[in-house]
């Protein structure tokens, strides 16, 4: 919370109290996704699932998860962000013992869809009320960085305890040890955060909801499970989803807002880092462990002590995106985050020489990705009036949860295109070196703006009139660019 300190001229006691839980709690549920991960192997056994059944905990919880981001972000821009933050940590709670006491498959994978549905209403709300909490858009960018630290830390911290605490104790821990903090979450968040203010008079797009929920839901379906026609009705209820939009008098996502350079290429840029991140990790899983044989208890020292360092970036990136705007950080971010992959095309059949590239590219690579994450953060939540921040976050939650759910099955296919694990694992990396440069190229394009660059100070004049023409009737002044350098 050193970070927290250091804008302490911003930040009244009452803020830092509350962001103090927000931050706490993103934190929690960074640890949770990566423990239940560690400990997938011996809940599988717990329960009785197959090996062939075991990837339905996962899907089991990115359906929920990624299906109804969208739907419960807008949900509580209009009926209050804490009373969603509470209802999401009440219900992890629930899932949390549901699943520690699990004794059948069914139990179990109820209760990872009860965490998918928890993690889509709380996370959002969450990421909102960060936001609104910190008015001043230098302090905001700070804030988002350390929040982007703390997930990074939160899920190498995950990966490093969960190991030894479904060894020590026992798998149903990975559970348990959710329900004192979440138990704090809920007794203190009344005594610290206030009700976000509620538009008036606007109510839920029905249909709009129920076509962008079947749809994502049938869209990660397809992906996960590589089901063909699954992702083809997906297809057609996202465009269903959008000839509803156009007509909507209370659209559930304004067309004008998915229009805005910031929304359209910040969510492209979170999906990219993620898509590459989470594909390289089971690139290098699949070489580590059955090219250089390493054990999975050094593996997983491998990725941690990188990401552990990583977290770093996260407070950086703040301080960068202040100076320098969003723009220029989340390029710089994601061309690190490419680049320092290509080495890995070095790595061959011998573990030490393999250890000596891939550990160095790690460090690198994860600096690049986390200072990615909080820039693209800052990016699709700028320029904005605090009633749309729950749509804004339920965007960017939502682009990382599809990405992280097709990032594997991607890299997966480019894997399997060769006969050779090592040569396929060589053409993955080629194939995200590729794909992380042309990217760059769009969002630095995209990002540009009429008379200077989006984001950076010398755009923020061009960039405040569009901003307050997309949305004539906002009672709350257009918020100033988060680079804006004050005299």
């Amino acid at each position: 919370m050193a970070e927290i300190k250091s804008t302490s001229e911003q930040l009244s006691s009452a803020q830092k109290l509350a962001l103090f839980v927000l931050l706490g709690a993103q934190f929690m549920l960074s640890v949770d996704f990566s423990i239940l991960n560690v400990a997938l192997p011996r809940m599988g056994e717990g329960v009785g699932l197959s090996l062939a059944d075991l990837p339905w905990v996962a899907s089991a919880y990115a359906l929920p998860a990624a299906g109804f981001t969208l739907l419960f972000g807008r949900v509580a821009d209009l009926f209050g962000r804490r009373r969603l933050f509470l209802v999401g940590i009440a219900l992890l709670t629930v899932a949390s013992l549901l699943g520690g006491f699990a004794t059948n498959a069914a139990m179990l994978l109820g209760a990872r869809v009860l965490q998918g549905f928890a993690n889509a209403i709380a996370i959002p709300a969450a990421m909102a009320l960060l936001i609104t909490t910190v008015s001043d858009e230098r302090a905001r960018a700070r804030v988002l960085g350390l929040n982007g630290a703390l997930l990074s830390g939160g899920f190498t911290v995950g990966a490093l305890v969960g190991g030894g605490l479904v060894s020590v104790l026992d798998w149903r821990w990975a559970f348990w040890i959710n329900v004192p903090v979440a138990v704090a979450i809920l007794i203190f968040t009344p005594m610290v955060i206030k009700e976000s203010v509620r538009p008036a008079g606007v109510k839920l797009d029905v249909p709009g909801a129920v076509t962008v929920t079947a749809g994502l839901l049938a869209l990660v379906y397809g992906v996960s499970m590589q089901s063909w026609p699954a992702f083809v009705v997906g297809a057609l209820f996202i465009g269903a989803f959008w000839l509803v939009e156009l007509r909507a008098k209370a659209p559930l996502v304004s067309l004008t807002l998915l229009n805005r350079p910031n929304i359209k290429w910040g969510n492209y840029a979170g999906i990219v880092t993620f898509v590459m991140a989470s594909g390289v990790n089971f690139g290098l899983t699949l070489y580590m462990q059955d090219v250089i044989q390493l054990a999975p208890f050094t593996t997983g020292l491998v990725f941690g002590v990188p990401g552990l360092v990583a977290v770093i970036a996260g407070v950086i990136a703040g301080r960068m995106i202040g100076r320098y705007g969003y723009r220029n950080v989340l390029a710089i971010g994601l061309l690190v985050q490419g680049l320092t992959t290509a080495p890995l095309l070095l790595a061959g059949t011998t573990a030490s020489t393999g250890l000596m590239i891939i550990v160095p590219s790690l460090f690198l690579m994860y600096f690049g990705h986390v200072t990615s994450v909080v820039a693209y953060t800052v990016t699709v939540t700028s320029h904005l009036d605090d009633s749309q921040q729950g749509l804004a976050t339920g965007l960017a939650t939502l682009s990382q949860q599809i990405a992280v759910t097709i990032g594997i099955p991607i890299f997966g296919a480019l894997v399997a295109a060769r006969s050779d694990l090592l040569d396929g694992v060589h053409f993955a990396m080629q194939v995200q070196v590729v794909v992380i440069l042309v990217s760059v190229a769009l969002i630095w394009f995209g990002l540009r703006d009429r008379g200077g660059a989006a984001g950076s100070p010398a755009g923020r004049r061009q960039e405040a009139a569009p901003a307050a023409e997309a949305t004539p009737a906002a009672p709350v002044a257009v918020q100033r660019n988060v680079s804006e350098n004050p005299a």
